[in-house]
């Protein structure tokens, strides 16, 4: 075997070092090998062996997750995505990633490609995607530079969307200082297929035909897994080659082609080319069927001339597969894509070796056992220091006697600065943006609610999705904060009329290497783990995303450590979809939940009082299965009009919210004895829900939530417009309205 080509560097520790992987990491290659690998090689590990592909840093600690559930089709990381079942012989298909580095460096095609890649893989399991969400953080609205990467990433997002012709049903955006450098952009995605009808990420079969489709491949994308795999700073521009370049109409046609072919039957697997493009898809897919394949790179299609092997096959080129054919039957995998205009080209043959072998001119360039590459296979596996961080002994300082309780007109105040909160405010700018309509299938698009119901028109029901994590309460506690975000997602889903079914997350932390935000790392798989067996939602996968933070010569930035739970859901009878707008005057308010002396980590403290470190919001994990459990039996019984949970801004803003919509307005009773005014209406205490109710259905509710032993309160009625607290006027709905749903683009405006 050549040992490398003419032009690559010889192999040494400091080589190995240059590419990212530790002095320790290069003496366990050179010995699992039985010899020093090439620079060909060492390229190959160091992409499968980055955070990004091995989970080496975090794997441990995933596999605490529950995994097991009734309707989970494949196991956790079995598959590119979970595989839950939905009845009537459909499964749905879902997960989340992130594309954080690549967006901090080039929003549009960072924020684009994040899209492009989460939707092949759903499609390459054989499922069509019928909806998209994200969850999306940025910095400080007043930098410019935070503004440019907010149109980017959200122009990037449209795009690559509006024209694959997919609809962006739901998601969240947050603002804050701490992602001034690094944004987060989590991009989800959900699918629909048949029971029995998946392909699998597999190569089964020794002298199967490998066939690369697709694009043809370049040197976007290059180390990208490696580039994801460390800190940024201010040299990272630098790396702008390895932010991928998307082609949405490519993939369209990638998509139809894909399920086409997979019907034929002719397919034995299929893999996206994502993270490490050729080297993970062939990797990945032999260690799975306990094979190997012999490829030639020469037969690659390429769009640059004279690219050596490592960038071939490190290349992370978009719109590109791997597929795996029966023998014999290679024309009909040729004879689909051909229709479709897609370059198809057999590349290799699945071995029984067990190795991944590469050619390039006639000579062995790489050769490497499949196994020691992948997740669970060689992969070192750590387990990092924890420290509980400094600023939690801040923390744990606030005390809501600090903060000065308001008159009247501090409460007025306070409620116009919450208005105009970009993280409360409307992102009407952002949401205008994306076709959420497409193949018609959005149920909620006329409609407020507090998750996204998208209908599956082949049984009948529908699927209930969103995405959920509030940073802020994972930063103040990550494991109460973690549970927190679990349970909200529960709930958004049970407010919508959905019963909750399983999760996907994307876990964006800072450096494993450093104790404290492993700390956070660690807490947030523990509170994350604890509310999904409570919720009997099992993780189905999702993804990792470390290293979030930015290195400068006289400080390190961390982002908020940010778990983003995606939750799947399904409503089986469509009459159960439940609004959070308030249908007509008079109606009654109710607020299900207990109102408690609690500002910590709420928009109150943080906008108005300007105070960064406080404590998390009071939760109880029974106390939520419990309001989970009322809200359903209330739109069981058809005894709302409107639900709608309270969350950021607490009861002001949600039922400002609920009141917009067709601008009606409140009138509320002041807080309970022993309950501070701006505690009650700004407060984020968890598991509480405003529901609203026709006059003649007041009896019927409070005598099913007094059954249940469920605390509630009778808040007021539904007006005309105006809002009247305790007998206060504070505006009309119409006066709060023109902030609310200005304010984003306004602020993004600015010079």
């Amino acid at each position: 075997m050549s040992a490398t080509p003419a032009t690559a560097p010889a192999v040494d520790v400091k080589v190995a070092e240059s590419l990212g992987l530790t002095s320790e990491e290069f003496d366990l290659i050179c010995k699992e090998m039985g010899r020093t690998p090439n620079f060909t090689e060492l390229s190959i590990f160091s992409v499968m062996w980055s955070e990004h592909c091995s989970y080496k840093n975090s794997i441990k600690l995933l596999k605490t997750l529950p995994r097991d559930g009734d309707k989970l089709l494949v196991d956790a990381g079995e598959e590119n995505a979970g595989l839950v079942d939905i009845g009537n012989g459909y499964a749905c298909c879902f997960k989340i990633e992130s594309h954080n580095h690549p967006s901090a460096i080039e929003p549009f095609q960072g924020a684009a490609t994040g899209v492009g890649g989460i939707h092949r893989d759903i499609f390459t399991m054989g499922a069509r995607p019928i909806a998209a969400l994200n969850s999306l953080r940025f910095g400080d609205l007043s930098l410019p530079h935070t503004r440019k990467i907010v149109e980017g990433v959200v122009s990037g997002i449209s795009h690559y969307g509006n024209c694959f012709g997919v609809p962006m049903v739901g998601g969240e955006v947050y603002f804050d200082e701490k992602y001034n450098q690094n944004p987060l952009v989590n991009a989800m995605s959900a699918g629909v297929v048949k029971v029995g009808e998946t392909v699998s990420a597999a190569a089964d079969g020794p002298g199967n035909p490998v066939f690369i489709v697709g694009s043809a491949t370049g040197k976007d994308g290059i180390h990208g897994a490696s580039f994801a795999s460390k800190d940024l700073t201010e040299e990272s521009a630098e790396d702008l080659p390895a932010v991928q370049v998307g082609d949405p109409f490519q993939e369209k046609l990638l998509l139809e082609a894909s399920l086409e072919v997979i019907a034929t039957g002719a397919v034995a697997g299929m893999q996206d080319m994502g993270a490490a493009g050729i080297t993970c898809s062939s990797s990945e897919m032999s260690a799975k069927s306990e094979t190997g394949m012999k490829i030639n790179l020469d037969l690659v299609p390429t769009r640059q001339a004279n690219m050596v092997p490592f960038e071939i096959l490190l290349s992370e080129s978009q719109e590109r597969m791997l597929v795996v054919a029966h023998k014999g039957r290679e024309q009909e995998i040729l004879d689909v894509f051909d229709k479709w205009d897609l370059e198809c080209e057999q590349i290799g043959e699945v071995t029984e070796t067990g190795n991944v072998e590469f050619w390039w001119r006639g000579e062995k360039v790489a050769e490497i056992n499949a196994d020691l590459l992948v997740l669970g296979g060689g992969a070192p596996v750590y387990t990092r220091e924890t420290k509980r961080p400094a600023y939690m002994d801040e923390v744990a300082k606030f005390s809501i006697e600090n903060i000065d309780e308001p008159d009247v007109k501090g409460l007025q105040e306070a409620a116009r600065k919450l208005v105009a909160d970009p993280t409360i405010a409307s992102k009407n700018w952002i949401t205008d943006q994306y076709d959420r309509m497409v193949r018609t299938n959005t149920a909620t698009t006329n409609m407020p609610c507090d998750a996204a119901v998208v209908r599956v028109k082949e049984t009948g029901s529908a699927l209930v999705l969103t995405t959920d994590c509030n940073s802020q309460y994972v930063h103040a506690d990550p494991h109460k904060g973690a549970m927190i975000a679990v349970a909200e997602a529960a709930r958004n889903i049970t407010c919508a009329g959905g019963d909750p079914l399983a999760v996907t997350n994307c876990l964006n932390f800072g450096n494993p290497y450093n104790p404290e935000a492993y700390f956070q790392f660690s807490e947030a798989v523990r509170g994350m783990g604890d509310a999904c067996r409570a919720f009997n939602t099992p993780v189905t996968g999702g993804n990792v995303s470390f290293y979030n933070q930015s290195v400068f010569p006289d400080r390190t930035e961390p982002v908020y450590p940010t778990p983003t739970i995606g939750m799947l859901g399904e409503i089986k009878d469509m009459t159960r979809i439940t609004t959070s707008a308030f249908a007509k005057t008079g109606d009654t308010l109710y607020l299900l939940g207990t109102s408690r002396n609690d500002i910590g980590c709420s928009r109150y403290v943080r906008v108005v009082h300007e105070v960064v470190e406080s404590t998390c919001p009071h939760f109880d994990l029974d106390e939520a299965l419990a309001l989970n459990k009322v809200v359903s039996s209330v739109i069981e019984h058809k005894l709302a009009n409107s639900v709608h949970d309270c969350s950021e801004g607490g009861l002001f803003i949600s039922l400002l919210e609920s009141a917009m919509y067709n601008d009606l307005g409140f009138d509320i009773v002041g807080p309970p004895a022993g309950i501070r005014s701006d505690a009650y209406l700004f407060g984020e205490s968890q598991s509480r829900v405003v529901v609203s109710v026709s006059p003649e259905n007041e009896e019927a509710l409070e005598n099913l939530v007094k059954t249940s032993g469920f605390d509630m309160t009778k808040l007021g009625k539904v007006t005309g417009g105006s809002v009247n607290i305790d007998g206060s006027w504070f505006g009309q709905v119409s006066d709060f309205s023109p902030t609310y749903d200005s304010t984003l683009a306004n602020r993004l405006q600015e010079k």
